[in-house]
């Protein structure tokens, strides 16, 4: 707790100290761990190779680290589910306006393919509206034409 009253110099020259001292300790990594955490918490505008470098070990070992590393895995994990999810919906629609327009149609073009797998999101939406009111397929690729 003394390292968080002292002046920042001050603060360095401890923490130091006391990491040195604690190495003999069979508790060292806990004791290490609760002053890099401080140390962190203390210096917030430092990057982790400065803090570092200033109090002489290495952080990837601290339990701060890796409870931080942890939690990152955690969220670019969820990030990508929620991003495949997405990706999913989007190609089963896809998917579904294509079947739709080939029922119509019939086979389809690879132009107009490739018009309705590049549209956008909404402008698949818009598509699955508009093809109800299609008679010819001339109608569809003057609709493509204009939203593209």
């Amino acid at each position: 707790m003394l390292l968080t009253t002292l002046t920042d110099d001050n603060a360095v020259t401890k923490a130091k100290s006391l990491i040195a001292r604690s190495q003999q300790l069979p508790n060292s990594r806990a004791i290490i761990d609760m002053i890099s955490t401080i140390m962190v918490y203390r210096f917030t505008s430092l990057t982790r190779t400065e803090v570092e470098a200033m109090i002489g070990i290495t952080l990837q070992e601290t339990r701060v680290y890796q409870d931080a590393k942890a939690e990152g895995k955690a969220e670019g994990k969820a990030e990508g589910k929620a991003e495949g999810a997405i990706e999913g919906r989007q190609a089963e629609g896809r998917s579904l306006i294509l079947r739709q327009l080939s029922r119509r149609f019939g086979t389809l073009s690879a132009e107009v393919n490739a018009a309705v797998v590049a549209l956008s999101i909404e402008k698949l939406e818009d598509l699955g509206e508009a093809l109800l009111d299609f008679q010819e397929i001339t109608q569809l690729m003057s609709w493509l034409e204009t939203n593209r």
